[in-house]
């Protein structure tokens, strides 16, 4: 099955990567363009997904708006969580369909991406027993929250690699008191692949995982953006 890929170069405000990918959801609902995945790096955000707390956020709004960190309630699943530069967010906008019409299966490939991508670089990350994502003996390197919308996803993992984002400071991760957040960066030190090093070796373990023959297009060849 065929997909297209876009890499977002800058970092991309929270609201715009959603207003895109809702563009993109409805362009795929209408079979208008293939499965398509969005890698973005964010502009520094909190976010509270579905089922999440703000008992969870540990500073007032005065003081995010102060650390020019945004706040958005998002309609991903999910708890609390943060985004910024150094991190990937990968957004699979794809259709369920078959055997792949699972969420707890799309979950389970959304970490075995991450996993496979820690262990490119010589990292060791694996499940753990009733939390989602990908965590390493240093903490959690990738965080898990997606909507499925007529068997079409949206949202999806981020994945830290060159940094743990500020943010993460100023909440309780995924709502797990003392559970720490690990980077690439934090494990490798100065051997830290680059930022388009790890977007391509996400890229290609999905491909792998979901079964997609991924086209990389450019972000302005997106259709409906």
């Amino acid at each position: 099955m065929n997909a297209q890929a876009a890499i977002f170069e800058d970092p991309v405000a929270y609201g715009e990567g959603v207003r895109i990918q809702k563009k993109i959801h409805a362009a795929r609902l209408a079979k208008a363009i293939p499965d398509t995945l969005l890698v973005m790096q964010h502009q520094p955000v909190i976010t509270l997904g579905r089922r999440g707390r703000d008992n969870y956020l540990t500073v007032d709004s005065t003081e995010l708006e102060n650390l020019g960190i945004d706040y958005h309630v998002s309609s991903r699943g999910g708890d609390i969580t943060c985004h910024g530069p150094g991190q990937w967010v990968l957004y699979p906008i794809i259709k369920l369909e078959g055997q792949s019409a699972s969420a707890r299966g799309y979950l389970w490939n959304l970490e075995e991406i991450a996993i496979r991508t820690a262990s490119d670089f010589g990292v060791c990350a694996y499940r753990r027993e009733g939390m989602n994502g990908a965590w390493t003996d240093e903490g959690k390197i990738a965080a898990i929250g997606f909507h499925i919308k007529r068997w079409v996803t949206l949202h999806g993992m981020s994945f830290n690699a060159a940094a743990v984002p500020e943010g993460f400071s100023k909440i309780v991760p995924c709502g797990l008191e003392g559970q720490p957040v690990a980077a690439l960066k934090t494990i490798l030190g100065p051997q830290t692949p680059s930022m388009d090093a790890v977007a391509e070796r996400l890229l290609q373990n999905f491909g792998a995982v979901c079964g997609r023959d991924i086209t990389l297009v450019k972000p302005s060849e997106l259709a409906s953006v």
